[in-house]
């Protein structure tokens, strides 16, 4: 097995694995069942999804395909009067 995509969350994930799954490629994820249990585990690195080895290579390339934006932008900035009030 080899590990494709390393997910911060079960949405961005699944989203993979089901990618690879059209594309005919099995895949899994592994970490899953560990959510549960992030008071003593590092938040970070528990979901993996994985594929067998001889389709690491076409699964490299779906992935690199999505639309898997890093963390969004802090929405609120240091310029920013308006933080946390209500529109008048």
């Amino acid at each position: 097995m080899h590990v494709i995509y390393k997910a911060d969350n079960l949405f961005d994930a699944h989203l993979v694995k089901h990618a690879l799954e059209d594309a005919g490629i099995p895949a899994f994820v592994f970490g899953e069942q560990l959510l549960g249990g992030m008071g003593e585990l590092p938040l970070f690195g528990v979901l993996r999804v994985c594929v067998p080895d001889l389709a690491a290579p076409e699964a490299a390339q779906i992935v690199a395909g999505l639309d898997l934006a890093g963390p969004a932008d802090d929405p609120i900035w240091d310029g920013d009067e308006s933080a946390g009030l209500l529109p008048a």
